[in-house]
């Protein structure tokens, strides 16, 4: 499975007009908080909680890229200490936390992420799985989408910046 994801920082206004039009024009699928950790891997390793479960996953590839493979499993909520403990005996430690609350929606089959992130903003994000050979296609397709929401896409080195930027002062951020 190839994960293609656009995703861009938006204002706090811009955030609420989006807000608004999801809510009045797709349906809802989940509204949670999420308190995610990346480990120290050479891989993109997490955890996270959410208010309905935990997971384990991995994605492939860099940080930042539009398509990458994605392994992900499910667990109950009540495991996350579990995997905590999992992964620092297998030697990880924790190089950041994320504490986001995301609204997600189904936007006549797109996957539309509305988040707000402690310390790092607001950033929305369009989502869709493809295989290898039509990632292209779908990429071109959720950047049209993005123009049509009126919002510009985030250049990615401005991503890389950020994110160096909260991996570094996270503690002080939240």
């Amino acid at each position: 499975m190839i994960e293609v994801e656009i995703r861009s920082f938006i204002s706090e206004k811009k955030y609420k007009e989006l807000m608004d039009f999801f809510m009045s024009s797709s349906d809802l699928i989940r509204d949670v908080n999420q308190e995610t950790h990346y480990f120290d891997s050479e891989q993109d390793l997490r955890i996270q909680k959410a208010d309905d479960c935990s997971k384990i996953w991995l994605k492939k590839g860099l940080i930042h890229e539009d398509a990458r493979e994605e392994i992900e499993v499910k667990l109950p909520k009540e495991d996350f200490d579990k995997l905590e403990l999992l992964f620092s005996a297998l030697g990880y430690s924790i190089e950041i936390k994320w504490f986001r609350h995301r609204k997600e929606f189904d936007w006549n089959g797109i996957k539309v992420c509305l988040d707000h992130t402690k310390g790092y903003g607001y950033i929305i994000e369009l989502e869709q799985v493809s295989d290898e050979e039509n990632t292209d296609n779908v990429r071109d397709f959720l950047k049209k989408k993005m123009d049509e929401l009126g919002v510009e896409i985030t250049p990615k080195h401005v991503f890389d910046e950020r994110y160096v930027y909260y991996k570094e002062n996270w503690k002080t951020l939240v």
